[in-house]
């Protein structure tokens, strides 16, 4: 499947070392001013070498629209567009075309597709993908903004280093301060001080990005299967390198009690229906409440390392190799902007179907 939504969909094409990659957005409303600057600041925050803890490699990400959009605004037909390729090295894959590279895709695909793999760069399953992404949630961003919604997300955990302060007592509009996109100054010090230790060893580091959706309104979500939270754990996992997600309290409810973790209801002084507390993360049954969305996700580190390592060539034979190339130590705070961008697209898609319910009930 390279398709991801149902009303608000869109299409992914290309590879890391192809000529260009890029996308089809469809279900987008007509009629919405498309902020350029947004979309391409979204896709710089993404971007390769935009600093000293991610990979040096130098891609511009220029966005180019082919269709759909009309003097800067949305005509509500499939909206085209490519990212070109214009840095790739794929020389420095030469040496590993036949390796089954550790914790990489090489093996999965090279079975799945009996062995017609595109080698450079991870081919097809490079998270170079992800630009796409990124635009079509920014897109989606800029309809949700009308609506008064916003998304943020932020580096809550790099490797053993963490975040001990909640969101709500966090200055949000302080992620993009730091290389490492983390609001809390002091800990985003010692991140990137993290990071560079591991870089220089020539190894990789995970951590986590947490992510608030406010002012999502209540209602939203198919019971049973198709639930809000269920469709976000989906698009967040379908992220390179994702390897949790945990919504709310997530597995911290595990220890605790009924009586401590249910979010008691009560009427605000605006008339709306609100808890207390928000153990359940914004969804109870799978539907939104009204409440903040927030919810973490977990990356692993990169699987190319720097360090000699023992493998299998494509004829099974055992080898040892050390890789050459430019690669993130942490893919972390690339990572921001994509999970912004699939939350975006999955709460856009849910608005918008459960607008066609009320459509077709005459409501």
């Amino acid at each position: 499947m390279n398709t991801f939504g149902r009303l608000y969909r869109f299409s992914s094409f290309g590879e890391s070392h192809g000529p260009a990659i890029g996308g089809i957005v469809d279900g987008c409303p007509a009629g919405v001013k498309l902020d350029m600057e947004f979309v391409q600041h979204q896709l710089d925050r993404r971007r390769p070498g935009q600093s000293d803890i991610v990979t040096s490699r130098k891609e511009p990400d220029k966005i180019e629209f082919l269709s759909g959009v009309f003097e800067g605004i949305t005509t509500g037909a499939p909206i085209a567009f490519v990212i070109r390729n214009t840095d790739q090295r794929s020389h420095h894959y030469e040496r590993t075309k036949d390796l089954f590279r550790p914790s990489h895709g090489d093996y999965t695909y090279f079975v799945k597709y009996g062995g017609m793999v595109d080698y450079r760069g991870s081919g097809r399953y490079s998270a170079r993908e992800t630009a796409v992404r990124v635009v079509a949630g920014a897109v989606a961003q800029l309809v949700l903004r009308r609506l008064g919604i916003s998304i943020r997300a932020y580096v809550s955990q790099i490797g053993e280093l963490k975040v001990q302060k909640p969101y709500t007592e966090l200055d949000l509009d302080r992620i993009d301060d730091n290389p490492v996109r983390c609001p809390d100054t002091e800990m985003a010090k010692q991140m990137y001080d993290l990071v560079q230790e591991v870089k220089a060893a020539g190894d990789t580091v995970g951590g986590t990005v947490t992510c608030i959706i406010s002012n999502v309104p209540p209602g939203l979500g198919e019971p049973i299967y198709d639930k809000f939270s269920a469709r976000l754990a989906y698009a967040m996992m379908s992220i390179n390198a994702a390897r949790g997600f945990e919504l709310g309290s997530g597995f911290s409810a595990a220890a605790m009690r009924g009586s401590q973790h249910n979010d008691l209801f009560y009427l605000s002084d605006d008339g709306q229906v609100r808890t207390h507390t928000n153990f359940s993360g914004g969804v109870q049954a799978g539907i939104t409440n009204g409440m903040d969305i927030y919810f973490n996700v977990a990356f692993k580190p990169v699987s190319t390392i720097f360090k000699q390592q023992e493998t299998l060539s494509r004829d099974l034979e055992p080898v040892k190799y050390i890789p050459k190339g430019r690669h993130d130590a942490c893919v972390v705070p690339r990572a921001v902007p994509i999970v912004e961008a699939m939350a975006a697209v999955t709460t856009l898609d849910f608005l918008l179907l459960n607008n066609a319910y009320k459509n077709i009930a005459g409501q």
